[in-house]
């Protein structure tokens, strides 16, 4: 008897006694499910994140705050951010370095906002962002219809606004020309539309729900003493990023007035290494995921190895029989294992299936794009040939020592 016909027979098997192998398929697929749709749904957060990311460009970084763990007296440690930057800070540091590269400085104004034009009015889920020239093109927008703000608008203020395409369907029906020069009214304020944005996607938030207003108009309506201004630089030249970042750290630290030896109480830091942190991070994710996936196929391996031997009580005459005609113990042994790795590979595949399904479903929610993860698909195969080949191995065992005399008188 060759390896096909072993097969065969096992699938022969598995169709004779249709309904238990089902039951036993349907809790493999489970555990399957959960190993695959769990890590699915990881890889499509990291892969939306890692994109939404990289649209600021391989040629862009930003310094923020640096944040430190402060623990108290028998408690835990609490974060804590140091001194904010300041609007004079901020445009110092824009005034002052010399790297070839388009600094922006920027701070959400306000959130949660409700914009409105005549008798039409969005959502009260709208950002409002103060920034100057360079934010465009630091953030990776693009101008749809209109213009950017000037050097001048930004410096001195003014009743200008340009708007997010989404901001643009709901007020305009999605006509960028019709809205350049309209008023709207956002956060208690009227603007007038100098331009609109072509459509960016979400992220955490959603980037074309916002208003973005010259800086010095921000600042003066929304800013206060302990507003942090963020400053993002686009580097011209993307190869000497790592000494644009060396620049803007000797930068920061005249700026923030920073003495010889004292540390950097800021970071600076680009979009690969935020996905860096974040993959790893998410290390400890992945092996609960498969902890869970696998603890499921520990109850589908015991149910398994359960319906195998009561596979072999059921055969025994059959066992018999083989024997009689030639079968060697080898292939008796060969035919039962292969029987319990069919059962798990149907189960096995049915269960990658519903696990792309359930882990694309984060797709939907993140903006990504579809995603087949196989190297978690391979994982789950390899996964239900183990799983097949342990709970299948004592029944083979004990069906191949079978004695056929014995064998052939059992009723």
């Amino acid at each position: 008897m060759d390896f096909m016909e072993n097969i065969r027979v096992a699938l022969r098997s598995v169709g004779t006694n249709w309904l238990r192998a089902l039951l036993t398929t349907l809790i493999i697929a489970v555990g399957i499910m959960a190993l695959v749709g769990i890590l699915t749904a990881i890889d499509a957060a990291i892969y939306s994140l890692s994109s939404n990311l990289s649209s600021l460009g391989a040629n862009t970084f930003e310094i923020d705050r640096k944040r430190e763990t402060v623990r108290s007296r028998g408690g835990p440690g609490e974060g804590k951010r140091s001194e904010p930057f300041t609007y004079a800070q901020a445009m110092e540091f824009m005034e002052t370095y010399e790297y070839p590269a388009d600094v922006s400085v920027s701070f959400p104004a306000r959130g949660a906002t409700a914009v409105t034009y005549q008798d039409r009015e969005t959502n009260p889920n709208v950002s409002l962002y103060g920034m100057t020239t360079n934010y465009l093109n630091s953030k990776g927008f693009e101008i749809a219809t209109g213009r950017n703000f000037t050097m001048r608008e930004v410096q001195e203020g003014g009743n200008l606004a340009i708007l997010g395409s989404e901001l643009v369907e709901t007020l305009f029906n999605g006509n960028d020309e019709f809205a350049i020069g309209k008023e709207i009214t956002a956060g208690g304020n009227r603007y007038r539309v100098v331009g609109t944005l072509k459509s960016k996607g979400a992220s955490m938030t959603s980037n074309d729900k916002r208003v973005l207003i010259p800086l010095q108009e921000a600042k003066r309506f929304y800013a206060n003493n302990r507003t942090n201004y963020d400053i993002l630089i686009a580097v011209r030249d993307p190869t000497g990023i790592d000494a644009a970042m060396a620049e803007a750290t000797l930068t920061m630290r005249r700026v923030r007035r920073l003495r010889a030896g004292q540390e950097n109480d800021f970071e600076v830091s680009n979009s690969s290494d935020l996905v860096s942190i974040i993959k790893e991070n998410t290390v400890m994710l992945r092996l609960a995921a498969i902890s869970i996936g696998l603890m499921t196929l520990l109850g589908a391996a015991i149910g398994l190895m359960n319906i195998m031997l009561v596979s072999v009580t059921e055969r025994t005459r059959e066992i018999g029989v083989r024997k009689a005609l030639g079968a060697t113990r080898r292939n008796i042994l060969l035919q039962f294992l292969i029987e319990a790795v069919v059962i798990c590979q149907l189960g096995g595949l049915f269960g990658i299936l519903l696990g792309v399904a359930a882990g694309n479903v984060v797709v939907v929610f993140t903006g990504g794009s579809f995603i087949v993860p196989w190297l978690w698909i391979g994982l789950a195969l390899i996964v239900c040939t183990v799983v097949g080949l342990l709970s299948g191995l004592y029944p083979a065992l004990r069906a191949a020592a079978l004695d056929p005399i014995e064998s052939l008188r059992y009723e």
